[in-house]
């Protein structure tokens, strides 16, 4: 653990409710990543272990269908990217394309599993957090629906 690597889980939202013992719990499973402009970080259904903290740049959350990509939401500093990580064994739901340089914190799923098993109250504060972070997912889908299927939209587009 490094004090670069909790002074950027300190910083960052997610951990914002967290107690300093369960920060210093994630900072000792943290690895800093760095994503390059285009790269594809996981596709959609692909079984990424990985849970990420975004400290800069942006990422673009996408359903790929033939012919067309829909974004469904692009995520920044602040944000966080992997949430089904801790679904061990299930594919990604999304694709996540990087838009921009993105610097992060990786945590693997299994070991933050373990984790909330063994801390019952890290782990409640955890998927606490997490489940915002899919909440927030699933309300961006839903607008971006509403958005492309709505009578308005479709006058719009005309």
């Amino acid at each position: 653990m490094t004090d670069a690597v909790v002074a950027m889980l300190q910083r960052h939202p997610f951990v914002e409710d967290f107690d300093a013992p369960h920060v210093d719990t994630l900072a000792t499973m943290a690895s800093r990543v760095r994503f390059n402009q285009g790269q594809v970080l996981f596709r959609e259904g692909d079984e990424c272990h990985d849970f990420y903290l975004i400290s800069s740049g942006l990422v673009a959350l996408e359903i790929v269908a033939p012919e067309h990509t829909f974004r469904v939401q692009t995520v920044g500093a602040g944000d966080e990217l992997g949430w089904s990580a801790l679904l061990m064994g299930r594919g990604k739901h999304f694709q996540a394309r990087v838009l921009e340089r993105t610097d992060a914190l990786a945590f693997d799923g299994g070991e933050l599993l373990a984790a909330c098993k063994h801390d019952t109250h890290f782990g409640f504060v955890f998927m606490h957090r997490l489940l915002d972070v899919v909440a927030g997912r699933l309300q961006a889908t839903r607008l971006q629906l509403l958005d492309a299927h709505s009578p308005v939209a479709a006058r719009a587009g005309a």
